[in-house]
């Protein structure tokens, strides 16, 4: 099979910087729906919307602005919100639209959306229209970094700062310890565990790859017995004390580019497609995955 040379995934990696200057200035105005202080939240998704609402449930509640969880769709439990919030890009996902379907008139719910013209449009309370940042590739990129970086200025936080960060991420040389290795674990502590999450995803949907992902901390309770010479570590925020050396004793590479975890992750879907069309993969069509899944019945 020829290598694939021109994947969609690149250009709309290559896109994110400008996509969070978007989300940014979206952010600067009203927006309906978004979570007030002191609300009880939940974020639910599928996939990568589930990994970026673990993310943003971490942020939120370090920052002390209410309780917050994030849940897979089909995993939600009956339990107290003041307000919940689906991610979806496609906005045709079976489990999404379901859920809000059943937390009509029982909660508030609002929809941030990469497609208007889809079932949860209509089954949300409130919509976000991040179509923007939609993407023709199966594998999401941008459409993720850009919630993420809605919600974190709506919170206060310098999203332009990031946007420029990231412009120098993409003109960046890839991380040696990361190229040719043959599995990958990546780690993250409090918000960053969901971003350890979708990179590891980034990594088995574009290439097929042996890719885990744990809680950093947790890391030397059992997963650091398969680090060995060829594969490598990559950790998202700052290390804990003594990991970085732990994880050399083993023979593994260990990637700390003490970068913001979110501009990280970045760099993280750079080798994942670097690593696809490596391997003759087309990253935008990976195999037995589409854009949104829809179940029968």
């Amino acid at each position: 099979m020829p290598p694939v040379t021109t994947p969609y995934v690149s250009a709309e990696i290559a896109s994110q910087p400008d996509c969070w200057r978007r989300a940014a200035a979206l952010a600067g105005g009203p927006i309906e729906g978004l979570p007030q202080d002191g609300e009880r939240v939940a974020f639910v998704g599928c996939g990568t919307s589930w990994f970026v609402g673990q993310a943003l449930a971490g942020l939120r509640e370090s920052a002390g602005r209410g309780e917050t969880d994030a849940f897979t769709a089909s995993e939600m439990p009956d339990r107290r919100y003041d307000r919940v919030v689906a991610l979806t890009r496609s906005g045709t996902t079976t489990e999404v639209v379901e859920l809000l379907d059943r937390l009509r008139n029982r909660v508030p719910t609002t929809v941030v959306l990469g497609d208007l013209s889809t079932p949860a449009a209509g089954a949300a309370d409130t919509v976000i229209d991040l179509s923007f940042a939609d993407e023709r590739s199966v594998v999401q990129t941008r459409f993720a970094t850009s919630t993420l970086a809605l919600f974190r200025a709506a919170w206060g936080e310098d999203v332009l700062a990031l946007a420029d960060e990231a412009d120098r991420v993409l003109a960046a040389d890839l991380p040696a310890a990361a190229i040719d290795v043959d599995q990958l674990t990546f780690l993250g502590h409090g918000w960053t565990v969901g971003i350890a999450n979708e990179a590891a995803l980034k990594f088995r949907e574009s290439s097929s790859s042996w890719a885990e992902a744990y809680p950093a901390f947790d890391y030397r309770h059992g997963p650091i017995a398969i680090a060995q010479p060829g594969r490598a570590v990559w950790m998202f925020g700052p290390a804990p004390d003594g990991l970085a050396g732990d994880v050399a004793a083993t023979g593994a590479g260990f990637i700390d580019q003490g970068l913001d975890a979110q501009v990280d992750l970045v760099l993280a879907q750079r080798v994942a497609v670097r690593r696809a069309v490596d391997l003759g993969l087309d990253p935008d069509r990976p195999r037995s995955l589409t854009r949104s899944v829809i179940l029968p019945g």
